[in-house]
């Protein structure tokens, strides 16, 4: 791989998860992965979003910091590079769209205290995929509190993601339309995928 440190990022059902885990397998790389299924609030939001998500995102926060925190302060000498299936960022990109008033006020002092204290991916890889394709997905795998997932909460995350990656102007950015694509179960889309991560980018947005 040309980086040292690669974050995947995408939707809920968008394959970070996939995609990241095989890449660190196949080409030697430290794989961080996000522990969200030891989130207690996690079910409870799904089902009163007003209630538990000042606690929910106050303790994803909490939690991927703390990871990243100890992952990336120590280079493994045995992995040829790191890889996430998330950014930091994405903290705020949720809270931003669950988030009002004095709660989302406070969330961003904290957010920006935390973010300043980790480095940036050197490639950032934003996963695209319709609505329809991310709730055929979040069905498919299973989760029973991510069944009551609904349209509109995708809708605001998805679009909580573009706003965020129109405005970076100091990482690269890679966005890919997997739309068309099945880099889980079709080699050659897979193969494609790691064609296009394994690319030298300038700063700035590439969209394939």
């Amino acid at each position: 791989m040309v980086y040292n440190f690669i974050a995947i990022e995408g939707n809920i059902g968008a394959g970070k998860t996939s995609l990241a885990t095989r890449i660190a397998n196949e080409y030697n790389g430290k794989l961080i992965l996000e522990q969200f299924e030891d989130n207690a609030f996690l079910p409870k939001f799904y089902e009163n979003e007003a209630k538990y998500a000042f606690p929910l995102e106050l303790s994803f926060l909490a939690s991927r910091y703390q990871q990243l925190k100890d992952q990336l302060t120590f280079q493994d000498l045995f992995k040829s590079f790191t890889i996430a299936d998330y950014f930091i960022h994405k903290s705020m990109i949720f809270a931003g769209k669950t988030l009002e008033g004095d709660e989302l006020a406070l969330y961003t002092r904290l957010f920006k205290i935390i973010e300043a204290s980790l480095p940036k991916p050197d490639l950032l890889v934003y996963l695209y995929l319709s609505i329809d394709h991310l709730k055929s997905n979040i069905m498919k795998r299973g989760r029973p509190y991510e069944q009551n997932i609904n349209f509109d909460y995708l809708e605001k995350i998805q679009s909580g993601y573009i706003e965020f990656l129109r405005q970076q102007q100091n990482m690269r950015i890679l966005i890919v339309d997997t739309n068309n694509l099945d880099f889980v179960n079709r080699e050659e889309d897979y193969r494609k995928m790691v064609a296009l991560i394994s690319a030298e980018y300038e700063f700035g947005i590439t969209r394939v």
